[in-house]
């Protein structure tokens, strides 16, 4: 392959013979949290010399099957088969013990200690016998890092192969690889992709986890399709295409018809006047040359895989990170040198993904979170308790927050008035156009409506909302546009009565067109 070639491009190693036994398989595997199914019975094995490939949308139950393999979890019900024989995988120590080992997304390596350090921690193995082993092993996988250098010098891509080699070291049979190349180059893709084929070819199994289709396609020799804790699909892969895949990640009510109206009640045609919030080629780290605007009054939905560059596109917005280029106007006004409190004076305000580690004071009463955002305006120096305590009635009321008193510490209330707390804190402020990410993760239904009709009644009043949210379907309800971004990149953008599930769908795995062609 030539040096610039783009390894979707290479075709994958033949398929292994069907009748071997598989090196471990999951039969009738079902995984509960807090009494809730997230896999359903599930079957699934990986044979020697094959890579498997798994994909599925955000939440299908990739990570938690992946974590029961690796010992992270252990299934209310079904058995592992290790080699054909019965196992029980309680930790990842015996994980490991038992040949499995898991290469995360994240390399874990510890910076400050030497390459051989890192791999031989944890294995009780001596340093004069592993020494031997480690060079023969970093030379097979084309390591050429001095062993001696510490693990915090090396690229993104060496660190992922040190992290294969310590996999290993404890003499792995079976690989799992999650989301490996989101972080690489065209080139270091190619190269990780050489040294899976080449596992592969010596017997061991991998399993490889990944959000894009041509990768999936060129690398594996079977791919199976999860959904809401299902497999929908399993085959081999020179039997499938991209809009298969697409087609079986969707959801079971999805249609390929229009999408009607959402039913919001308008008090007319949205505003033409001027966005509320508009950028201008904002690029940072992990999202590059992003343009959008909001509307008063409108919901602007930002679709995508888990990893796209949504959140760091909000948190890039209102300033929580600053190492990025390009513009931000909040109503006309160009805001160059942003922060949250700077925002917010200008009408823009961010509920974040992560309330418990960003949005709210758990073990206070609620009065303090709610009252956080809008200290300066009741009083310089002393609060005004009064007022504080009649504008967090007022959002309690407004919200229906189920609280028994204002001082009831926020931790012991349900996940879903956590988060009525969390954007009363938002609403507060009074703002002019609001980012919402992921609104309703972790909430039950009724929770989730009443969310759906706080973003219905701040339309109405003018308010603008950037709308964040994993969920298809959410996005697809609730928003007048919907932009789709892939790999850092918005890929597609649909006005809500003009597009499909599909579509969307697509889009969030980088292609684009009509699915069904």
């Amino acid at each position: 392959m030539g040096k610039n070639a783009d390894p979707s491009q290479a075709q994958p190693t033949p398929q292994p013979d069907s009748p071997t036994t598989p090196l471990i398989a999951l039969k009738n595997i079902w995984k509960v949290f807090d009494g809730v199914p997230v896999l359903w019975g599930i079957d699934l094995d990986l044979k020697p010399g094959e890579i498997h490939a798994l994909l599925g949308g955000n939440g299908s139950g990739k990570s938690t099957t992946m974590k029961i393999l690796s010992g992270v979890y252990t299934p209310e019900e079904g058995t592992i088969e290790l080699d054909g024989r019965p196992v029980t995988i309680d930790s990842p120590s015996l994980a490991h013990e038992l040949g499995i080992y898991m290469v995360p997304q994240e390399p874990h390596i510890f910076p400050h200690l030497t390459i051989e350090e890192n791999l031989l921690l944890g294995t009780g193995m001596e340093r004069q016998h592993a020494q031997a082993r480690i060079r023969q092993l970093a030379e097979e996988m084309g390591f050429d890092s001095p062993l001696s250098a510490l693990a915090g010098s090396l690229s993104i891509a060496n660190q992922q192969l040190l992290e294969i080699i310590r996999g290993l070291v404890r003499n792995a049979k079976i690989l799992i690889l999650d989301e490996p190349t989101s972080a690489l180059t065209f080139r270091e893709v190619e190269h990780l992709f050489e040294r899976m084929r080449r596992l592969a070819d010596r017997g061991m199994g991998l399993f490889f986890i990944s959000h894009r289709l041509n990768e999936v396609l060129a690398i594996s020799h079977r791919i199976s399709v999860l959904r809401d804790g299902v497999f929908v699909l399993s085959a081999a892969t020179e039997s499938l295409t991209s809009r298969d895949l697409v087609r079986a990640m969707l959801p079971e009510t999805s249609s390929t018809v229009h999408l009607q109206e959402n039913g919001r009640t308008r008090p007319g045609e949205l505003p033409l006047d001027q966005p509320c919030l508009e950028v201008r080629h904002l690029s940072g780290e992990l999202f590059q040359d992003v343009s959008l605007h909001v509307k008063p009054g409108e919901v602007l939905g930002l679709a995508g895989l888990v990893g796209a560059g949504r959140t760091e596109l909000a948190r890039a917005i209102v300033g929580l990170d600053q190492n990025v280029q390009g513009e931000v106007f909040i109503r006309g006004q160009q805001v160059t040198e942003r922060d949250p409190r700077r925002c917010q004076e200008l009408g823009l305000v961010y509920v974040p993904e992560d309330r418990h580690a960003h949005g709210i004071f758990l073990d206070l009463p609620n009065l303090y979170t709610i009252s956080a955002s809008i200290l300066p305006r009741l009083g310089r120096y002393l609060i005004s308790s009064q007022e504080e305590q009649a504008i967090a009635q007022r959002y309690v009321e407004k919200l229906a927050i189920k609280v028994s008193s204002l001082y009831q510490p926020a931790r012991t209330l349900s996940g879903g008035n956590q988060q009525k707390v969390v954007l009363a804190k938002a609403l507060a402020s009074q703002p002019h156009v609001i980012i919402l990410d992921e609104p309703t993760r972790g909430v039950d239904a009724q929770a989730r409506q009443d969310v759906y009709q706080l973003i219905h009644s701040l339309t109405d009043q003018g308010v603008g909302v950037l709308l964040i949210s994993s969920e298809l379907e959410e996005v697809m309800e609730l928003s007048d546009r919907i932009l789709v971004m892939y790999q850092g990149r918005v890929m597609a953008e649909f006005a809500h009565a003009e597009c499909t599930v599909e579509e969307v769908m697509a889009a969030s795995f980088g292609l684009q067109g009509d699915p069904q062609t």
